[in-house]
């Protein structure tokens, strides 16, 4: 079973950007692919980006494309989510994820950390 950590969240005014982190332990990293999703509040938790295992394939979700920036590091075993231009409609509680692609889209594996929150003030 893997354990997951994400971290970078905060507070940021509309236009700024911020960093996400995802640490995972437990379960071989590299071997799988791996995802972004986001909680808005009051909303189903969605798709935001992922990343094949091997870090050569990525995918987004359109509303997040060409803003953020989906990157992993096997050897430390991280995910990161670089986040840019950011508006009021990415505040959201962001969690990573684990799981398989299957015709360009991501399922993940059940298993979350505990989040991270990201505000942005307009």
């Amino acid at each position: 079973q893997v354990q997951l950590v994400e971290s970078g969240g905060g507070s940021v005014q509309a236009g700024g950007s911020l960093r996400l982190s995802c640490t995972a332990s437990g379960r071989a990293f590299s071997h799988y692919p791996m995802g972004w999703f986001r909680q808005p509040p009051g909303k189903e938790r969605e798709f935001v980006a992922a990343i094949s295992w091997s870090g050569d394939s990525t995918y987004y979700a359109d509303s997040v494309r060409g803003r953020f920036t989906i990157s992993r590091d096997n050897a430390k075993n991280t995910l990161n989510l670089q986040m840019n231009s950011l508006t009021s409609g990415d505040t959201a509680v962001y969690y990573c994820s684990q799981g398989w692609i299957l015709n360009n889209v991501f399922s993940p594996d059940g298993h979350w950390g505990q989040g991270t929150q990201v505000t942005v003030s307009s």
